[in-house]
């Protein structure tokens, strides 16, 4: 089984903070929830740092340190179930686990599985001097295996595989159609972009246009969402679809997926022809390791957000405004991307999503007779059902909210990323409006990053009826 260590930007920066504090080999712990599925994947949820004097010894080469330290955490893993990831440094740079990192790890493993009652994996991880880090999780049997990949969504993508990192394991050959990436953001960027699953929800407007571009950069596997089918007046934009599909009322992915199969690329898709407020979907997110939102709609941003948090993942989302008046005079053209890290501002703190519209769409989602009752007293206004959607406006933005993903995991940009949390476009002004990440965590959802599965599914009742793993 395949194995992914999550991490979020500031929780990266502690670490090596901590880590690199002189010289001399450093220790941290973290406590991880988990998402089991398909891969395991740990998600590191809170951190705690061995204070350097209480370590037994340290040098260059090792570091010694007593569990006694770290018990009163290892009974909050136990109460919770979470995973324990041991993190220590290599000031020398080596990229592999030595002798002593053996016979250290063969000491401490057996002892936290003798705190913790569950059967989950646990890790050892090792980060380098310049911040890349490797690991390896070990069972209750105390059988260590590679970690596939680790994963930070911080202001920039960081993906770090194991045979990349180590020389340890097959590295694949680039594939012909991806030679002309590999000139332009070299061979280690575009293996990156093999080996990554993305999740992209909605597949209208921008949508498909979005999956296209990423499916023939290569990125690895695609979960494509959206529970509609074709109509005639999405011909206009949704990529590849056909009057035929229309008539036979196709769901939107699988007509996605039937046409980039025929291309023949390789990049495995996974049609998930559901709403997003489904355990199914939910669950088909939270494996990704990407979160890509091509929707008009405040309660699926809300929740993607929320799914975000969770499982610790990069999210980018990508909206179009195109006002008209009834005579057919356009009055403004213009949109925003978002790229939101988990445990930073979000949807709702950066004032994009309203709460009050969640609760109306979700209102319309589930009792619709009684939301057209509520639209009708007027005690909901102000949601709009039927927008206006041009192609050509959408394959602007489409493009832009992917060459932002480009920009975070390969930095070609002058500035910081930073800088450009939300980037608004308006091509009736041709002005650009960026904004720059505030640094300041939603209180809706930074106290759930790296909870992972829960007993009831992101801590939503709505979804206790699917529960399951």
């Amino acid at each position: 089984m395949t194995s992914r260590l999550r991490l979020t930007g500031g929780q990266v920066r502690r670490l090596h903070a901590h880590l690199f504090h002189d010289d001399k080999e450093a220790v941290a712990i973290a406590l991880c929830g988990q998402r089991r599925g398909t891969g395991h994947q740990l998600l590191v949820h809170k951190l705690i740092l061995i204070p350097h004097e209480d370590c037994d010894v340290r040098s260059a080469t090792t570091i010694a340190w007593s569990t006694d330290l770290i018990i009163p955490a290892l009974v909050e893993a136990n109460r919770r179930g979470w995973s324990v990831v041991k993190f220590h440094s290599h000031p020398g740079g080596y990229n592999a686990f030595s002798e002593q990192d053996d016979r250290s790890d063969a000491a401490l493993f057996p002892s936290i599985s003798g705190w913790i009652d569950h059967e989950v994996r646990h890790a050892s991880v090792v980060m380098l001097p310049d911040g890349t880090m490797f690991g390896r999780t070990v069972d209750n049997l105390g059988q260590f295996q590679p970690i596939d990949a680790i994963v930070v969504a911080g202001e920039a993508l960081k993906i770090w595989r194991y045979a990349d990192v180590t020389g340890y394991g097959p590295i694949a050959p680039t594939p012909t159609y991806a030679l002309r990436h590999a000139r332009a953001f070299g061979a280690i960027t575009t293996r990156r972009l093999s080996g990554l699953t993305v999740a992209l929800i909605g597949c209208s407007g921008t949508g498909s246009i979005v999956i296209e571009q990423l499916y023939r950069l290569g990125v690895g596997r695609l979960v494509i969402i959206d529970p509609d089918v074709v109509k005639d007046h999405n011909l206009n934009r949704i990529l590849n679809s056909t009057a035929t599909d229309a008539k036979a009322k196709r769901p939107k992915v699988q007509v996605i997926h039937d046409a980039l199969m025929k291309v023949g690329l390789g990049p495995e898709i996974l049609p998930i022809a559901r709403s997003l407020y489904s355990a199914e979907a939910i669950k088909a997110v939270a494996e990704c390791d990407i979160v890509f939102g091509c929707v008009d709609s405040a309660e699926a941003r809300y929740l993607m957000n929320r799914i975000a948090a969770f499982y610790v993942l990069p999210y980018f989302d990508v909206g179009v405004a195109l006002d008209a008046d009834n005579g057919g005079r356009i009055t403004q053209v213009c949109g925003y991307i978002h790229y939101v890290q988990p445990d930073l501002s979000s949807m709702v703190s950066r004032g994009a999503v309203s709460m009050e519209d969640v609760r109306a769409e979700g209102e319309r989602r589930r009792n619709p007779d009684h939301y057209a009752e509520l639209r009708r007293a007027g005690y909901i206004r102000n949601v709009k059902e039927d927008r206006p959607a041009v192609m050509s406006v959408n394959a602007v933005f489409s493009g832009l909210i992917v060459n932002e993903f480009l920009a975070r995991l390969h930095d070609f940009r002058d500035d910081p990323g930073d800088l450009y949390a939300t980037i608004g476009f308006s091509l009736s002004q041709m002005a650009i409006y960026p904004e720059a990440e505030t640094g300041t965590p939603c209180r809706l959802f930074a106290r759930h990053v790296g909870r992972g599965d829960t007993d009831l599914l992101l801590d939503m009742p709505e979804f206790s009826a699917e529960a399951g793993s």
